[in-house]
């Protein structure tokens, strides 16, 4: 095979594109260019809903400049988990942009539309034959989980996308699929080595996060048959062993394996050497086929209705014995709740976070040294809209004016907010961890091809 160039303009869609960087990767004559538009990083909301977090001006404006390089350079341009989560939504407004955007630009184009949301029917009747298996760690999942969520994807990995483009697409916006599989897909569908292609593909999935310059965005790699090497893009980027090597720890819980659909990466034998201070060769990355093929499930489905109350702790007094205080207040407002709601505990979920103490990291949080202040938010989701708001009602006067047992005066903590409380609505929580075992990497996925543009 020759060499095959990919070009990543970001680390996800929506972050924007460094011109300098992404135009020096198109002098570079590439391939493809490849980008992720997807992430579970901002919790099951996205999922839940079916809706895209990013600005839908910004997708357009990013996507035009896309758009026109691909035509520049008559490549393919691959986009995956588009709308953030990767639902039928997500790559139907992706499909209405590139639609706008071909007719202001004058472009005809082929887009290749990969859908990838799972119908309960269907899943149940996986459930049913043993085709559902959980991963760690082991979430419960029955029929009746299966219909409650709101929506499921399935990860695709090359396959679909190398499908898509053997049919002849210009565009190809998939659903959800592996990061890696996006960048993985045309070195593959070219004949690389499967191994150096995916590996190449995990180091590239966030753009310029492999090299000493995350800022500059834009990253390219070359494979061919013995293995690939990456080069920074940005004016200021360099590619190092160390800046390459890292990436495989990024939201991997092994370093050395990557499982994706149909097999597992290895590079616990892989060689990372300096070509120039802007690029690294890497060489001996293996691929092992799956006895099975598997592509992993999310599915996300309502948790309640939830709101917020934030107050904050600015007392030496109660810094000093915050712990002794929130326990109080815990204790006091589920008391009250009890008493003037007649609710029990199993009625709703209650939920202190102490921001600025251990918010984040919990029990391995530093304990050295007393906060200057702590901000508490209280957390309360129940089944009912109109029960969250009542006890969102009752924390109120607590929260502002809780006092430790043995203290002479009331306190006053502080509302930086004025309704002290925040109505967040229904709220959605990830409720599948598990793989569906299939005969066919196509079978998940749905097609829909279309010739769009001024002469379409």
């Amino acid at each position: 095979m020759n060499s095959v160039k990919i070009l990543v303009p970001s680390g996800s869609m929506g972050v924007g594109v460094s011109e300098a960087a992404f135009s020096s990767g198109l002098n570079e004559g590439p391939d493809v260019i490849a980008t992720d538009a997807g992430s579970t990083d901002s919790g099951p909301h996205y999922l839940g809903t079916g809706k895209a977090k990013c600005s839908v001006a910004v997708l357009k404006a990013e996507l035009r400049t896309l758009m026109i390089a691909r035509a520049e350079k008559g490549i393919p341009l691959i986009v995956g988990s588009c709308g953030t989560c990767g639902s039928d939504a997500g790559v139907d407004l992706m499909r209405e942009l590139c639609e706008e955007i071909a007719s202001e630009l004058g472009q005809t184009v082929r887009v290749a539309c990969i859908y990838s949301e799972q119908d309960a029917s269907t899943l149940i009747a996986a459930l049913r034959a043993g085709r559902i298996s959980p991963l760690q760690p082991v979430l419960p999942v029955d029929e009746a989980l299966l219909l409650r969520c709101s929506h499921v994807v399935a990860v695709m990995g090359v396959e679909p996308i190398i499908h898509a483009l053997e049919e002849g697409a210009d565009i190809v916006l998939a659903g959800r699929a592996t990061d890696t599989a996006v960048m993985a897909a045309v070195p593959i569908m070219k004949g690389a080595a499967q191994g150096a292609a995916w590996h190449a593909g995990k180091i590239l999935e966030c753009g310029a996060m492999c090299t000493t310059h995350p800022a500059s965005r834009a990253v390219l790699a070359t494979i061919d048959e013995s293995g690939f090497t990456v080069s920074a893009l940005g004016p200021d980027a360099k590619a190092t062993p160390r800046s390459v090597m890292a990436h495989m720890l990024y939201e991997n819980s092994n370093p050395d394996v990557l499982i994706e659909p149909g097999g597992s990466l290895n590079v616990s034998d892989a060689t990372y050497t300096v070509v120039d201070d802007r690029r690294v060769r890497v060489e001996g990355s293996m691929w092992t086929p799956a006895e099975r093929y598997t592509v992993k499930l999310e599915g996300a489905a309502p948790a309640g209705y939830q709101a917020v109350s934030v107050c904050i702790i600015r007392d030496p007094e109660y810094l000093a014995r915050f712990g002794e205080w929130l326990a109080g207040l815990d204790s006091s407002v589920r008391a009250e709740i009890g008493k003037r709601l007649g609710l029990t505990v199993s009625d709703y979920h209650l939920e202190f976070r102490s921001i600025g103490k251990d918010a984040t990291l919990g029990a391995l949080e530093s304990k050295i040294g007393i906060p200057v202040e702590i901000c508490v938010m209280a957390i309360v989701t129940s089944p009912s809209a109109r029960t969250t708001r009542e006890i969102i009602s009752v924390l109120s006067p607590p929260m502002l004016h809780f006092t430790l047992p043995d203290a002479e005066r009331v306190a006053t903590h502080a509302f930086p907010l004025s309704p002290a409380s925040m109505d967040r609505g229904l709220v959605y929580e990830f409720v599948l961890n598990h793989v569906l075992t299939v005969e066919d990497p196509l079978a998940p996925f749905r097609f829909s091809f279309k010739t769009i543009g001024v002469t379409a």
